[in-house]
């Protein structure tokens, strides 16, 4: 019993962080505390500097969530270890087997590349990030790495079902993107682990996706967003992906609203039943970008359109 009123305690907490920090994202006045800067100049040596400078030590790429927290002080962060310029983590390459991104991939950079344009739904993703200064200098790992449920990328490689590469002290492992962030700003990175890259398979041939969101304005946090992945076999659908950001403390993978889709023929009424599934799947928060009831509308809507 008290384990769980504890459970309930710190869900309330990190509904209130959650919204402390959303209010706050892009206004923050605060000064940092004061911390240490160091410049690692490979992998082996910023996870050698993470490792040997303790639990108070960050990893610095884009800086575009980062820097947010060090003004709120959320945590207490002694070092930074700046990643933003090791040789070779910037790449977007294609071949036979999938795509593979580099972690410090701007989100600028992936929308110019010619993967966006082979993927509309990457370009979507990419272009939708923010504003230009953030899209220039934010990057696809560090997105990643932050844990925050309102980021987009995450969604959009849970709907491809992408997979990560991380890097630490015990060596080189890979993870599913799906699950990837456990709680909120919780994910399962080990201390001194780095992601270095996210791979994909590209989608099979008669299929398509969308990624779609609702913003009170362009550079704000979606309210909602959704990515949904299909392929149609006819008039059927033989396979489908759909994950939803914004709607809980972690990405969402809606299964539920999957099982209705698979093997059916995708008409009004099994679009709407898919939609209501993703609602109840989801339990987003009361905040500044709208109400609990507003939000489970905004799904149920933005469900159906990207099916569509």
């Amino acid at each position: 019993i008290l384990g769980k009123s504890v459970s309930r305690m710190r869900r309330r907490i990190d509904r209130r962080a959650l919204t402390c920090y959303q209010s706050a994202k892009g206004e923050a006045r605060m000064y940092p505390a004061p911390f240490r800067y160091h410049r690692a100049a490979s992998i082996d040596a910023a996870i050698r500097q993470l490792s040997e400078l303790g639990e108070g030590a960050r990893a610095l790429a884009g800086g575009q969530s980062l820097l947010v927290w060090l003004k709120m002080r959320f945590g207490e962060v002694s070092d930074l270890v700046d990643i933003g310029r090791i040789p070779g983590l910037d790449t977007i390459t294609q071949d036979a087997n999938g795509v593979r991104i580099g972690a410090l991939a701007t989100h600028a950079r992936i929308a110019r590349s010619p993967l966006a344009k082979q993927l509309p739904i990457v370009a979507d993703c990419a272009n939708g990030i923010a504003d230009n200064q953030v899209r220039s200098r934010g990057t696809i790992g560090g997105s990643l790495a932050s844990g925050d449920p309102s980021c987009d990328w995450p969604v959009l490689l849970t709907t491809l079902d992408a997979k990560l590469q991380a890097q630490g002290p015990g060596g080189v492992r890979e993870l599913p993107v799906d699950g990837f962030v456990e709680d909120l700003y919780v994910t399962k990175l080990k201390p001194g682990e780095l992601i270095t890259g996210i791979s994909f398979a590209l989608p099979v041939k008669g299929s398509a996706g969308a990624y779609v969101g609702f913003k009170r304005c362009a550079p704000a946090y979606p309210t909602i967003s959704v990515g949904v992945q299909l392929s149609l076999n006819g008039e059927q659908c033989e396979s489908v992906r759909i994950a939803l950001g914004s709607a809980g403390l972690t990405t969402i993978h809606a299964r539920g609203a999957e099982a209705e889709l698979k093997g059916k023929t995708l008409t009004p009424a099994v679009l709407a039943r898919a939609a209501e599934a993703a609602v109840a799947e989801c339990d987003p928060i009361d905040d500044q970008r709208g109400s609990i009831a507003f939000k489970q509308s905004i799904i149920n809507a933005l469900v159906k359109r990207g099916i569509e």
